[in-house]
């Protein structure tokens, strides 16, 4: 997984499965800008990071600053996008369509966007890799939207592998990972949550962000497959 030479924009970089992902992609030689709405953020984030990785700030929510944001990375090797806000699980009969018409915003047009924008800057052998997650494939009571996203997010991978070729575009869709999406909820929950979904798995334990970078990684650097969605999910979807 040599990345030396090249450039990998990461949006959502900053937290959680993209952190993990940026800083995976630097150690392999790359050369990483991670994005993020917040300042704050992305200074923490290059904390992080290896010297020389790169931070910008912009609303990924935002058409006009996502454009502006590539016009200005310039040419660039990888598109990664993790953006998404904390998961809150909400049943169809209390659900409010603003807050879902958000999260389409963030996870899906939000990568759309992203990559109508990063596209044209893309260099030969590039890629784009998406986020979508396993809701799309079991979804349980309260995940109306989530499996909506997801199973949306999955459909565009393959639509853009079509349309952007040879650019490759994959996604990677996690199961449940022990990661900052489930920050509403108190730290007893959060552990309550791991411990039983763990327990009920193959692997015997929910994933960790480290785990799932080396999924973005394989995306990048596996230069035969475009249209394809990874599940890393510790064998959830067969149980």
């Amino acid at each position: 997984m040599d990345l030396h030479g090249q450039r990998v924009a990461v949006l959502g970089g900053t937290s959680g499965i993209g952190l993990a992902t940026a800083i995976a992609a630097a150690e392999q030689g790359a050369d990483v800008t991670v994005v993020s709405s917040r300042r704050t953020s992305v200074d923490r984030a290059l904390d992080r990071l290896p010297p020389g990785a790169r931070g910008r700030v912009a609303d990924l929510t935002d058409a006009a600053q996502v454009s502006t944001l590539f016009e200005e990375l310039g040419e660039i090797d990888h598109l990664v996008y993790t953006a998404g806000e904390p998961l809150a699980l909400t049943s169809l009969d209390s659900l409010d369509l603003d807050t879902a018409r958000s999260l389409f915003t963030l996870r899906y047009f939000g990568a759309l966007s992203a990559a109508q924008a990063a596209a044209p800057h893309l260099r030969p052998g590039g890629s784009i890799t998406l986020t979508t997650g396993i809701a799309k494939d079991r979804p349980g009571p309260g995940w109306s939207t989530a499996a909506g996203v997801c199973g949306a997010v999955e459909a565009l991978t393959r639509a853009l592998a079509v349309e952007l070729a040879p650019i490759r575009v994959n996604a990677v869709s996690p199961g449940i990972v022990r990661s900052p999406l489930w920050s509403q909820m108190t730290g007893t929950e959060r552990e309550r949550m791991y411990e039983e979904q763990g327990a009920a798995l193959p692997v015997g334990r929910v994933g960790e962000v480290e785990e799932i970078a080396q999924a973005y990684l394989y995306c990048i650097t596996q230069t035969f497959a475009t249209g394809t969605v990874l599940t890393v999910d510790g064998g959830a979807l067969l149980v």
